[in-house]
């Protein structure tokens, strides 16, 4: 059982685009991070980026991350980086760009690691607790990139659901920073997955803490194809667990109904269960009920039939073999030809008309990002669809020959 300050607390703030950089100083002070986060070892940010697009909920909030770089330097941390993953589907490089992140770690001298750069190192990590399932994933080692090793880890994850974990937070946030690119092999077990990261968390990290965005959040099939609502609220804690279980109860979800949330909960990695957690700050039960659900895209209707579906004979051959670009290809011609400029580009107008909206507008340059067809993404269409139809064709003849005369 893990023991750590702070474990069961989360502070939690209404905030207004006035007064966020002083809110978020006031929420972390709540959450008592310098009694958490050692001023003697370097702090990594882990910014999340979900789409190289920006859209609302979506990705770590501007914002967010200047209130937190801010707070950290007025109180002496001194070695601060902020640390990037790569994912098959979204380019980093453009999206910190179009969420703005570059200008804020310009602007206060934070420099980035790059995970997926050739000169970091990837190293075998052997847990010392045993694991739920990474061990038999990755059968032939469990690797992690040495350069987070010994480092204070604050993860900046947003308010919004998720097609496969119901919502998503600070624990799916380590799913990018410590997993390599073939982390898509976890997808059908991610629950388990996500326990099995933050057990490694504990073990490699002096302290682990959450600054959470809600002033956006999603409801829907997040991460990006999501309805989104002006929330105002934030929040903080060292309890990776607790924190998202607050997300969840706001939601309108059940957190211990959450595997993920149970299982660490159960683990003793964190308090998972709300009548045993202390908020501090503002009284969630003040809120009206969000009444957030969890819905699927096209894409991940897909990807589920391989995960736990009549697929699921195929999953290695179509996410551990040559043919596993065809899933990649997928995800980004439903994302970004055909999801965004028809049905996201317009919601992303209507938010920027809120005050959370010409908030983020007012960031850097002033502009906004917004992109019809990506011409790549659409020069990749006509020789995608052809591979996927073949597939598809090869699939139902394997899948007939199967059926009983």
């Amino acid at each position: 059982m893990s023991n750590y300050p702070g474990k069961g607390k989360v502070a939690v703030l209404k905030t207004t685009p006035a007064t966020v950089l002083e809110d978020y100083e006031r929420l972390m002070k709540l959450a008592d991070f310098e009694n958490v986060l050692s001023k003697d070892v370097r702090t990594g940010l882990k910014i999340n980026i979900s789409w190289q697009t920006w859209y609302p909920a979506c990705s770590t909030a501007p914002w967010q991350l200047e209130g937190v770089i801010r707070t950290l330097q007025a109180a002496g941390y001194a070695d601060l980086v902020g640390v990037h993953n790569d994912t098959v589907v979204v380019n980093t490089a453009d999206g910190e760009q179009n969420n703005k992140h570059r200008y804020i770690t310009d602007k206060y001298e934070v420099p980035c690691l790059y995970l997926y750069n050739q000169d970091f190192e990837w190293i075998e990590y052997k847990p010392k607790k045993p694991m739920l399932v990474l061990d038999k994933v990755y059968p032939e080692g469990i690797f992690i990139p040495k350069a987070l090793m010994g480092m204070n880890i604050i993860h900046l994850p947003t308010v919004k659901t998720h097609v496969f974990t119901t919502i998503t937070g600070a624990m799916k946030n380590a799913f990018g920073g410590l997993l390599h690119r073939h982390r898509h092999w976890t997808h059908s077990v991610i629950h388990d997955t996500l326990v099995d990261l933050l057990t490694i968390q504990q073990e490699i990290h002096p302290a682990v803490f959450a600054v959470m965005d809600g002033t956006f959040a999603g409801d829907g099939p997040g991460p990006r194809a999501m309805r989104v609502y002006e929330k105002d609220i934030i929040l903080a804690s060292p309890d990776q667990v607790a924190i998202d279980a607050v997300s969840a109860k706001l939601q309108g979800f059940d957190p211990m109904s959450l595997r993920f949330i149970r299982l660490a909960h159960e683990a003793g990695l964190g308090i998972g269960d709300p009548r045993e957690i202390e908020i501090v700050g503002y009284d969630i039960e003040q809120e009206q009920p969000w009444g957030f659900v969890q819905e699927d895209t096209f894409a991940s209707k897909g990807q589920k039939l391989i995960y736990h579906g009549r697929l699921k004979p195929f999953e290695k051959i179509l996410l551990q073999s040559p043919l596993v670009p065809w899933s990649y290809f997928a995800s980004n011609f439903y994302h970004n030809v055909y999801w965004y400029p028809f049905v996201g580009r317009k919601r992303v107008e209507q938010a920027l008309q809120t005050k959370w909206g010409r908030l983020f507008a007012s960031y850097g340059d002033g502009g906004v990002v917004m992109p019809g067809m990506e011409p790549r993404t659409v020069a990749q269409a006509a020789v995608g669809l052809v591979l996927l139809t073949s597939l598809a064709a090869g699939l139902i003849l394997s899948l007939s020959k199967k059926k009983p005369a």
